[in-house]
């Protein structure tokens, strides 16, 4: 029997996706049981918040629960695809685009493709224990069948169609850019809601949970859709009209939605890449050149232009700034805040040193081919070594005065700084004898998701937890002239052994650079 074209289109899409599904699962045993593991894991963690939320159900505020989940699950699938986008080839429409496909089958195929996973079930299960919580007797029961399976539809209409709306944008440069901040920024405020909610349910009411905080946000969020499908089950107690109107917004969403995501289908099926079409920009003055002369200042320059145009690059030195920011955003919240927090931005930014000439890939060639005596080893190494120390140093230095202007701890400012530099001078040559002595190979694609090509997990083991251990045990001699010395000495004490250790462990691994080139090189171009 044959079928028309158009159901022929979205059969084909949805086999496509359970076939993507299948053969990601082919590639060893080991990945097989990790996924089934991690699934089971996943979805035992969700039935347990789900049924948390069901035993809500009777209990003051549960309603108002009920919409602060929706709407958190609401702001997750909205912003999953601006900064998970790259890692998620088979979201990505722009894949399709050569192919003789009309919008409208394209659509409802990549519709029922994106509904297969475990997105979506994560999903069912967690507003089916949600909407639990909310239901008001048998009346909801028919508006809590409707609302979930709605609200899952819109939930995956809403990301689809984000990235469909944005997908030049995302599959570029910038795109890979924006989506290292957009991570930086999620788990920021991950960090904060989890603060948000520990000083919610830190407080007991008369039946053991107060959630009445909630209840001025939950007031607004119940009438915007899609929330307001799942907060008519709720409603359905009071006036069916009204939970029917809810119905009917969260519908009407879903149809904007779909028009929304057909649009920009169809406008990448049809429309030209602005990216490919030949610009002239005029080039005119000229800026003072803020580098060295020579080979190091050449090599200081195209260091930090990897890290400023490498998603991988970008994404570990932001990173790590992050991470120390939002350590000292939370001791500062919860009252545990010291200056001495700055060491951690010191020896984060050391480990940037880490696999120097993997992030290169198969340009190291080039490189390779102009290091022929040790001196331009040296050079090479210290070049690199100048790039890192360019960011590296302000950000601790004003870090150190930030928090000490918050705390007031004036005094702890010049020992935090000296163990700060003393840090970073010893991840400096640390990282620069490693990537010698243990290169690991980066994958051939920019996801900034990935940072090692597979087979390299015990290298990159050895490389990040035998440069942080080493960094703490090397930098201890420091740390113990605390309760030794006056506290003002430790900045020049600290900032001379730092010195001392990166130009030590620049020397060391330039010596050894010739006579494992090869090898480097060989492991740089694996992909």
């Amino acid at each position: 029997m044959n079928l028309p074209a158009d159901r022929v289109v979205v059969r084909t899409l949805v086999s496509l996706k359970l076939r993507l599904l299948a053969n990601g699962l082919r590639r060893s045993p080991g990945r097989r049981a990790l996924y089934v593991v991690g699934s089971v894991l996943g979805l035992l963690f969700t039935a347990a918040i789900a049924t948390a939320f069901a035993f809500l159900n009777g209990h003051a505020g549960a309603a108002d629960a009920t919409v602060m989940l929706t709407t958190s699950l609401v702001i997750g699938w909205a912003a999953l695809p601006l900064f998970l986008f790259s890692s998620d080839e088979s979201s990505d429409p722009t894949r399709l685009t050569m192919l003789p496909l009309r919008p409208g089958p394209l659509l409802r195929g990549t519709l029922l493709a994106a509904l297969i996973g475990p997105g979506p079930v994560i999903a069912l299960v967690l507003l089916t224990g949600a909407v639990t919580a909310a239901a008001a007797g048998a009346v909801a029961v028919p508006f809590a069948v409707l609302g979930v399976p709605l609200t899952v539809v819109c939930l995956v209409t809403l990301s689809r169609a984000v990235a469909a709306g944005n997908a030049r944008l995302l599959s570029s440069r910038r795109g890979k850019d924006f989506a290292v901040f957009g991570g930086l920024l999620f788990a920021i405020l991950v960090q904060v809601g989890n603060l948000a909610s520990q000083s919610i349910l830190g407080r007991p009411g008369d039946d053991g949970l107060d959630l009445s905080p909630l209840k001025p946000f939950a007031s607004v969020l119940r009438w915007i859709p899609p929330v307001s499908a799942l907060d008519s089950a709720r409603t359905a107690g009071d006036s069916v009209p009204l939970a029917l109107l809810q119905l009917a917004a969260t519908g009407a969403l879903l149809v904007l939605l779909l028009r929304w995501w057909q649009r920009s289908l169809q406008d990448l099926m049809v429309t030209a890449d602005s990216s490919t079409l030949i610009t002239t920009k005029s080039v005119g003055g000229s800026s003072r050149n803020l580098f060295p002369d020579g080979r190091v200042g050449a090599v200081m320059q195209r260091h930090l232009r990897y890290a400023w145009r490498e998603p991988r690059a970008k994404a570990a030195v932001f990173t790590s700034i992050g991470m120390t920011l939002v350590i000292c955003v939370l001791s500062v919240v919860q009252g545990w805040s010291s200056v001495y927090i700055v060491a951690m931005a010191g020896l984060m930014l050391g480990l940037q040193m880490v696999n120097l000439f993997g992030m290169d890939g198969s340009a190291f060639w080039m490189v390779s081919s102009t290091l022929a005596t040790p001196a331009e080893a040296r050079e090479e190494l210290r070049g690199r070594a100048y790039a890192v120390l360019s960011y590296a140093v302000p950000v601790c230095t004003l870090l150190g005065l930030v928090l000490a202007t918050v705390t007031g701890k004036w005094a702890e400012l010049p020992p935090a700084l000296g163990l700060a530099y003393g840090a970073l001078g010893a991840g400096v040559g640390l990282g620069a004898l490693l990537s010698v002595l243990a290169p690991y190979a980066m994958p051939a694609d920019s996801n900034p998701m990935r940072n090692a090509a597979p087979g390299q997990g015990g290298v990159v083991l050895l490389n990040t937890f035998g440069s942080m251990i080493g960094v703490l045990l090397i930098t201890g001699p420091v740390a113990l002239l605390l309760f030794a010395l006056p506290g003002w000495t430790l900045l020049p004490i600290g900032l001379g052994y730092g010195v001392l250790l990166a130009v030590g462990g620049i020397r060391f691994a330039a010596s050894r650079l010739l006579d494992r080139l090869p090898e480097i090189l060989l492991t740089a171009i694996e992909r």
